[in-house]
């Protein structure tokens, strides 16, 4: 995977409006192996945040990430 990819992959992961299903369909890449790619690239703070906000978001909506 090239730097463009893993930096249009993460830019879809933080947005709010884009699901995983979504992130899936345009690279094939799984719910977990976003989450890894997630964890290898932003700051240990960054990634607590965005985790945080996908679990919140998750619980309140039924198709978000």
């Amino acid at each position: 995977m090239n730097e463009a990819d893993k930096s249009a992959i993460i830019e879809m992961a933080l947005s709010d409006h884009v699901s995983f299903d979504t992130i899936k369909l345009e690279y094939g890449l799984s719910e977990k192996e976003v989450v890894a790619l997630m964890r290898s690239n932003l700051k240990t703070g960054s990634y607590r945040a965005w985790r945080k906000r996908v679990a919140e978001f998750g619980a309140r909506r039924a198709t978000y990430k």
